[in-house]
């Protein structure tokens, strides 16, 4: 699941046609919910289909569909070369995030973490039996039902927008 969510999600950014990076950043989401659902947190899991392949997917499927062609024919007209003076600060702000996440690995004890053995020994651990969906469904249909209406509500007035925003100037109101 690691190797495809990599692969795919270096696809997406290598890649200069357009459609064929969303259908690939839709195979890198659908991985990373495989990952989650690996790692025991099955929740984080279907969220990650609902919320990210399910939402934020289709509202950019929605903006490509809705971008003019004359949008869409200059970016595929512009010189694509991996190293220029414009890219300069953009590749040497990667190659300092590489660095400093491959010391931070190197570094990283993760058996010997005190948070890790300090869980274990209380039994605070999740295992495979436990329902944990349960618990958070409950939480999210009363104590943050107010937080997701408002974002619903954001969402579908970004939705609206992104429909004017698209009419063109000759068609009636």
């Amino acid at each position: 699941m690691a190797a495809i969510a990599l692969g795919s999600a270096l696809y997406v950014a290598a890649s200069k046609n357009l459609v064929r990076s969303v259908f690939m950043f839709f195979v890198t989401l659908f991985a990373l919910a495989g990952l989650y659902v690996l790692c025991l947190a099955d929740f984080v899991a279907i969220t990650q289909v609902v919320v990210y392949v399910g939402g934020i997917l289709v509202l950019i499927l929605f903006a490509f569909m809705l971008s003019g062609r004359e949008l869409l024919s200059g970016l595929q007209q512009q010189t694509n070369r991996l190293i220029a003076i414009n890219k300069l600060p953009a590749l040497m702000l990667a190659v300092l995030f590489f660095i400093v996440l491959v010391n931070i690995f190197l570094k990283a004890n993760i058996d010997n973490a005190s948070w890790i053995s300090q869980s274990i020994a209380q039994k605070n651990v999740i295992t495979v039996t436990d329902v944990t969906v349960n618990g958070i469904g409950v939480n999210l249909m009363t104590n943050y039902l107010l937080p997701f209406e408002a974002i619903s509500i954001l969402l579908l007035m970004a939705l609206v927008g992104a429909a004017h925003l698209s009419r063109k100037e000759g068609e009636a109101a």
